[in-house]
């Protein structure tokens, strides 16, 4: 093979590995019995899953009904009523021994260990916080679905970060970035706050957001679809349950085994998934 021949097929294998099909595996789901999950997080740390039960209607205050629940890693309910209390709880976010959950309109922090509420955090003028994320330093953002805004909470302190992200919700913190999705768009942050365009084309109800491997995403759409997306901008559908109307909320992920936890929203169920490929 001639050497410009052989570096273009090797610079073709590279693209054709780094873009190969992933495909869905259902492993488990639980028997419809959350009441309303919306968000799941591993914590590699008790080999487990937290996963938020809105009780109720997501935009409303649920007067305490809402939770946080545990789940075994294959699926085993351990405790729907771990920290009870809650009125609208959806995204998850865990930073050492404290666990950040977004509230209806403010954060409750959580005591891992005792498994209580230490503090809430009133987000100004908030209406809808949706997804929350914590960086390497223990910095908390924050999306505000319905007024397009990113708050950060720093040492307990709660500044506006961006405004004007079109619909904002999954969240996710990588070393000095941050990715968001916006109405069916994966966005990156830059620390000085340069937003750049990754990817387009989801279906506008982008929820969940978490990184299978270095410019490699799962993205879901709230309304039922899953998709592979590249930080290159490739966007691949691994799955629509529009016709089935089972939602596809807050994605969970366990790196090692490599497996994603979907919250079904109204179907009242967590679904494991094996992401195979390459």
């Amino acid at each position: 093979m001639k050497p410009a021949i052989f570096v273009l097929a090797a610079l073709l294998s590279c693209f054709s590995a780094l873009h190969a099909q992933r495909q869905l595996h259902e492993i488990w789901a639980t028997d419809t019995v959350l009441n309303v999950p919306e968000s799941v997080l591993y914590d590699a740390s008790q080999d487990l899953l937290f996963v938020s039960l809105i009780g109720g209607l997501p935009n409303l205050n649920n007067e305490g009904r809402g939770s946080i629940g545990k789940l075994s890693t294959n699926g085993k309910i351990i405790d729907t009523n771990w920290v009870k209390g809650l009125n609208a709880p959806k995204g998850m976010a865990k930073f050492r021994n404290t666990l950040y959950v977004t509230d209806a309109n403010e954060v409750a922090v959580i005591d891992i260990k005792k498994g209580i509420v230490t503090q809430k955090i009133p987000i100004p003028g908030a209406v809808f916080l949706n997804d929350i994320t914590v960086d390497n330093w223990g910095i908390v953002y924050v999306s505000d679905s319905r007024l397009n805004k990113i708050h950060r909470i720093e040492k307990g302190q709660v500044s506006l970060y961006l405004d004007n992200v079109d619909n904002v919700n999954g969240l996710l913190a990588v070393g000095e970035d941050l990715y968001a999705v916006s109405a069916g768009r994966l966005l990156k942050i830059s620390a000085d706050k340069k937003i750049t365009t990754l990817a387009t084309g989801m279906e506008k109800s982008t929820d969940g957001l978490v990184q299978i491997a270095p410019g490699e995403f799962i993205i879901s759409s709230w309304i039922g679809v899953i998709y592979n997306v590249f930080e290159s901008g490739k966007v691949i559908q691994l799955t629509d349950y529009r016709s089935a109307k089972i939602n596809t909320a807050d994605l969970g992920y366990h790196p090692k085994k490599k497996v994603l936890y979907v919250p079904t929203f109204w179907n009242k169920r967590v679904i494991a998934f094996d992401v195979a490929g390459k």
